[in-house]
């Protein structure tokens, strides 16, 4: 806090429909909040994008509270906010127990699990958003430069001075920042961490994004898709894995280098890649991204340096591959919740590692282009498809537990209710400034 006055700190938990939620203490009660948490009612797991309450069997209706512990750890000065700090929170309930539907903790469990099995993971979201004038509610892009042009950076140079010093000012790891494809898109990579560390990172770059846009006079959004037929906003989840040896996708005699445990998490990471789906890509917006063509990663597939492929291996430059080899799963979205997409990804890796699978012969070329009797399977292509594939996967709902499980797919199911028979366009401005 050295030499900044604050006075209220806020305290964030991401729920089941990929809303970042909050509760604040003035600074001076963060030492009670810490010990004792604040009191935030368990109904919030299953709110709806448009704020609608649901229910499942364990969860739901206006009876019970939790305690939102701040974890002082990641206690951070916002800068973008003056006086104001973040912490996120784990959950717990009012005895002192660690509260079984609780995201964040999911996240940290599956890393352990990893551990356990002797793995140790680092991950790293990309994130994607656009950026509008405000306060319009229709989409006009703050910008009108070429995708990937230097006419955006001139265009937006200031706030984007003003973020890249905030993020740094708030001790955030900036590996790169770049114009994207869509009108007004940008996307910005932070450095790789651990998996709890990583979706941490995840919120406070986007509420430090939408900060720092509102302090200059713009709008941002994290929608899958902000205008329908248009190229959406991604959150691809870059992983690497490390045993006692050494790194697992480096240095084996595998396909590009992969070791034997490399490529059996890898295999099977492919394999669950549907039913993965419903957690990265979990709103009924994200279908309308995950189409083939728009690097979104729509079919089941893997590839080397392949952007077409729902899992494209990275190797990096020559002679860095023990530090830069990694995977990228490109079937994430920002409508997801970064905790249950690390958790998820950390359990398919503990799983996983050990079975000896082996990958299907890798995809060289856009898979789309291919022959329609050569083209890989799709991924679902609509929400209920990626509902069903992961009630189909037991790995993940006994890695979750039947009540995060189910309270998620009752959000899940909520959402395909009540953008029934809407179009994309209804959806599109639906959800366009939920995330």
């Amino acid at each position: 806090m050295a030499g900044r006055i604050v006075h209220g700190v806020a305290l964030t938990w991401v729920d089941n429909a990929g809303i970042t939620r909050v509760k604040t203490v003035p600074f001076a009660r963060l030492a009670d909040a810490a010990r004792w948490g604040v009191g935030m009612s368990p109904v919030f797991d299953v709110f709806g994008v448009d704020d609608s309450i649901t229910t499942s069997r364990h969860i739901g209706g206006p009876v019970g509270d939790l305690r939102l512990r701040p974890d002082l750890d990641r206690l951070t000065v916002l800068a973008g906010q003056p006086g104001w700090a973040w912490a996120p929170v784990d959950r717990w309930t009012q005895e002192g127990e660690p509260y079984v539907a609780c995201q964040r903790r999911f996240a940290r469990a599956m890393t352990e699990r990893a551990a356990s099995a002797g793995l140790s993971l680092r991950m790293a979201f990309e994130i994607e958003w656009y950026v509008g004038q405000a306060p319009d509610d229709d989409p006009r892009p703050a910008c009108v430069g070429p995708a990937y042009g230097m006419t955006r950076i001139v265009e937006l140079s200031a706030y984007l001075d003003d973020l890249l010093t905030t993020l740094e000012a708030q001790g955030v790891a900036v590996e790169q920042l770049h114009p994207e494809y869509a009108a007004g898109q940008l996307e910005l990579s932070i450095a790789a961490a651990d998996p709890v560390t990583a979706a941490d990172d995840n919120v406070l770059v986007r509420q430090t994004i939408r900060a720092v846009a509102a302090r200059h006079g713009l709008r941002v959004s994290f929608a899958p898709v902000v205008v329908a037929g248009q190229v959406g906003n991604g959150a691809h989840l870059h992983f690497s894995v490390r045993d006692a040896n050494g790194a697992l996708f480096a240095g084996g005699s595998g396909p590009y280098g992969l070791t034997e445990r490399g490529e059996s998490v890898l295999a099977a990471t492919l394999e669950r890649l549907p039913a993965l789906c419903a957690i990265g890509a979990p709103g009924v917006a994200s279908y309308l991204r995950l189409v083939p063509q728009r690097w979104a990663g729509a079919f089941q597939c893997w590839g080397h340096e392949n952007r077409e492929a729902a899992l494209r291996f990275v190797t990096g430059v020559a002679g860095q591959g023990d530090r830069a080899a990694n995977a990228e799963i490109k079937c994430c979205d920002g409508a997801a919740n970064p905790y249950l997409v690390a958790g998820a990804v950390a359990a398919l890796v503990a799983d996983a590692a050990d079975l000896g699978r082996r990958l299907p012969a890798e995809v060289a070329v856009d898979p789309a282009a291919l022959p329609d009797a050569e083209q890989p399977p799709r991924l679902p292509t609509s929400l209920p498809e990626a509902i069903a594939a992961l009630e189909a996967d037991e790995g993940l709902r006994r890695a979750l537990g039947d009540p995060l499980f189910e309270a998620f797919l009752a959000v899940r199911r909520a959402e395909v209710e009540l953008f029934a028979g809407k179009s994309p366009e209804e959806i599109a401005a639906a959800t366009r400034w939920r995330y």
